[in-house]
């Protein structure tokens, strides 16, 4: 999906229409002690014990799960006037965008 690298947008902060710079932020790093998580679940000994451990048994395979091929994308506008930024509400699902 291809983006100018600036647009007339409404800013908030100033309440009028303006020229914004387009970014697309960087993404972060993603846990591995979110909740639920194996790491996290080994580190607190839940995975010890005789018998069965369901899912701390063995690693399933990841490949057979379904999962979206694309995430949604965000965008960030800054106001080349009062310099502040905000992000776009809803993003678009796309694979790539190429801000030009």
């Amino acid at each position: 999906m291809k983006r100018p690298k600036t647009t007339k947008r409404y800013c908030p902060y100033c309440k009028k229409k303006t020229e914004q710079k387009v970014k697309e932020p960087s993404k972060g790093k993603a846990s591995s002690m979110k909740r639920g998580s194996k790491v996290r679940m080994k580190l607190r000994g839940l995975w010890r014990g005789i018998g069965n451990q369901g899912k701390y048994s063995r690693m399933k395979n990841q490949a057979k799960k379904k999962r979206k091929t694309t995430k949604k994308t965000n965008l960030m506008f800054t106001c080349t006037v009062c310099k502040k930024s905000k992000y776009q509400k809803k993003g678009k699902r796309t694979s790539k965008i190429v801000i030009e």
